[in-house]
Parts: C-alpha cells; structure tokens; sequence
C-alpha cells in the first residue's frame, strides 16, 4: 500500500501545525484538544522545520520539570526530519519509523508537507492489506 492510499483513508482535516513562537505549553494544550501524538512546527502551514512530540514534552519535563513549559516549541523540537512522499510503499515508511523510533511522519510533495502519517495509521493499514491477502487465499483454497 502507498501512503497516498492511507493518506486519502484520514479524515482531511489538513496537517496540524504550529507557529515557532508559540510556547511548550500551548503546544501540549493544542496536542490534548486535538487528541494527537505530535504537531509539526512550521512558520506558513507548508514548510516543516520541525515536529514537537508528546514524548519530546514529557522527557524535557522528566529532566526540568514545569520550567520547561515556558520555552518556545523550538527548543524542544526535533529539527531533523525523516520524511516520506505519497508514492513511498507503507511498509518502507514502517522500517523507517521503527529503525528511528517516532511515530509521526511528515509527508513532502517536493518542499510542501501535504500529509501526516503515524505508525497507528501504517499499522491499521498493513492489517487491512494482510486481511484481504487472508481472504483472497481462504477464497483461492475453497474454490471461489
């Protein structure tokens, strides 16, 4: 399955971003209302600088504590970003989430994010795959 395929099974609700400036504690604010794991740091909507995690805000404090809530999301982020395109398979994308141990994956169409694409939603798509491989072989064997 390509990404493009999964990315077209999410609700369009577009890529949740967050402008530089704002604070640690906004970003966690934002992550709890919207229900996700991570937000992608971008001063336009189009260009990622960076991806700020629930993980990322939960070591910062394990090492600061509340301190650290103060902070511009900058500080925090992670600036290297892995990325994909629609047209990598999910499997790939899976090994690289899995190799480098996040979640979240932006997904570029030359320098724009057009997508964000996390494990749960490679995952839930590779279990749909595999269901209907079972099916057809189930269908093959019975004769149908």
């Amino acid at each position: 399955m390509l990404v493009n395929q999964i990315l077209r099974s999410k609700p369009s609700e577009g890529v949740l971003t967050m402008t530089p400036e704002r604070s640690v504690s906004e970003a966690a604010a934002f992550l709890s209302e919207k229900r996700v794991g991570a937000v992608i740091i971008s001063k336009d909507g189009e260009t990622a600088e960076g991806i700020l995690s629930e993980r990322d805000i939960v070591r910062e404090l394990g090492k600061r504590g509340a301190t650290c809530l103060s902070d511009t999301v900058t500080t925090m982020m992670t600036k290297k970003l892995v990325t994909c395109t629609g047209t990598d398979e999910a499997v790939s994308v899976l090994a690289k989430m899995t190799e480098g141990r996040f979640r979240h994956m932006p997904v570029m169409d030359g320098k724009t994010m057009v997508g964000l694409i996390s494990i749960g939603d490679v995952v839930k798509a590779r279990l749909s795959e595999l269901a209907m491989e079972k099916d057809a072989l189930e269908g093959m064997i019975m004769g149908h």
